[in-house]
Formats: C-alpha cells, structure tokens, sequence
C-alpha cells in the first residue's frame, strides 16, 4: 500500500542538503579519479582505494573521504523528513553511522589499522542496509513511488558490488596460493604470473555503486519535492440554479 503524502511541507533545507549531498559525491568521484593519474605506482587492479594514503597524495585522498562522508550525511538531512516508518527511520540512522563511518576514513588510514578497519566496516559495508530500507520505505511513499525501479535498483547494486568485491579477492588469495604455494607478507610490487588480479577495481566498484545511490536518491529528491511542497487544492464549482421564468 502507498501511503500518499499530503498537506505536509518538508523541512526546506531538504533541497540544499540534496544538491549538497550530489556536489560532496561528485567531488569524492574526481578525487578519486585524479589518484589514478597522481599516484600511477598504485594498480588500480590489485591496490585498494585507502593505500593511496601511503603515496605522495595522501591528502587527496583524505579530501575524498571526508567528502564520501558529507554526501552521505547531507542525503540523511535531505530526506529525513521523508522517512516516517520504522524501517526507514532505521535506515537513516544507518545511513549516519555509515557517513561517519566514511568521514573518519579520512582520519584513519590504512596505517592505523583497528580504527580504519571500524571505518570501513561502517562506510564501506554498512552503506548496503541502510540503502535497502530506505529505497524501500520511500518506495512506499508517493510521488517517490514513481521512481521505484531506479531506487531499487541502485540500491541492490550496493550489497551486489560488496558480494563481488568479496568474491574477487578469494580468486585473488587462491591464485596467488597456487602461483607462490603460499601469501605474501606485504603487498608485491609486481604480481606473478598465473595470479589473477581484480580486487582493486572490484573495490572501486563497489565504492562507485555507494555513491551512484546516494546520487540517484538525491536527484530524486530535488526533482519531487516540488510536487511535495505543492498542498492540494479544492475547487468549487458555482452552483446553476435553474430559471423559472417564462
């Protein structure tokens, strides 16, 4: 059942926190696509995102962090108003935990092991639940129901993109096993033959899937709150008496 929203105005600083949580993401993307070119001696095929930190750019790599946090946070702000149910007020606590979670990535890194790990383990696989329930609960909410495919969509790629990343890195140990009969102590700096290398861009896709949901729920956002900012009106009709004259 769709429950329609009406004769509420959300919180007016949902668009501005939307198009926040769009600017915040799209930075984190061109940031982390000038790593590529500013720190080539790390292959994006078998490298993850954070030892970025270990090259000569690890600032840059903190900026795209914080702002892989803020989208995250500004897209909990924009729709909050929208989540009325339990699931979805769940989600959006989720959703917090895991900017911050992304944030502190920006303070930790790989270095640190046990905080950047907690950090990860909030931005990177806690985005997965809060992106079901919340696409879910909106689902359920008009106009936002128009958009239900997009929003599910986006939002199973999330865990699909963890599930891959997960898969790749067991064919990464077990070629790496039967190439060397055993694993490296520290990361080589170049791979044998025979060992079969996807995890960096598994990695980043997973990463890339998080922020094309956050994205599509946001442009969303912007696009239907007019209709939500719209009250319904009535509209009376005049009455037609009838002549009884002649």
């Amino acid at each position: 059942m769709l429950r329609t929203v009406s004769g509420r105005r959300s919180s007016p600083i949902a668009v501005p926190a939307a198009w926040v949580a769009i600017a915040a993401t799209a930075t984190a993307c061109g940031l982390l696509l000038s790593l590529h070119v500013l720190s080539p001696e790390f292959s994006p095929a078998w490298r993850m995102i954070s030892e970025y930190a270990n090259g000569g750019y690890g600032w840059v790599l903190s900026a795209m962090f914080t702002a892989y946090g803020v989208g995250m946070l500004a897209l909990a702000l924009a729709i909050r108003s929208e989540l009325t149910t339990k699931g979805g007020r769940v989600g959006l606590l989720l959703l917090t935990l895991s900017g911050f979670g992304a944030a502190s990535a920006s303070i930790f890194d790989v270095n640190q092991e046990a905080l950047h790990e907690l950090s990860g383990l909030l931005g990177y696989f806690g985005l997965p639940a809060p992106a079901m329930l919340i696409s879910t609960a909106l689902c359920g909410v008009q106009p936002w129901s128009a958009a239900k495919k997009q929003l599910l969509l986006a939002a199973n790629l999330t865990w699909v993109s963890i599930v891959v990343w997960i898969g790749s890195f067991v064919v990464l140990i077990v070629t790496f096993m039967l190439a060397l009969g055993g694993l490296p102590s520290a990361p080589p700096n170049d791979l044998p033959a025979g060992v079969i290398a996807l995890v960096g861009w598994t990695n980043r896709l997973a990463v890339l899937s998080a922020w094309a949901w956050v994205v599509i729920v946001a442009w969303y956002a912007v696009k239907l709150q007019r209709d939500v900012l719209v009250p319904s009106r009535e509209i009376t009709l005049p009455s037609v008496v009838p002549s009884t004259s002649l």
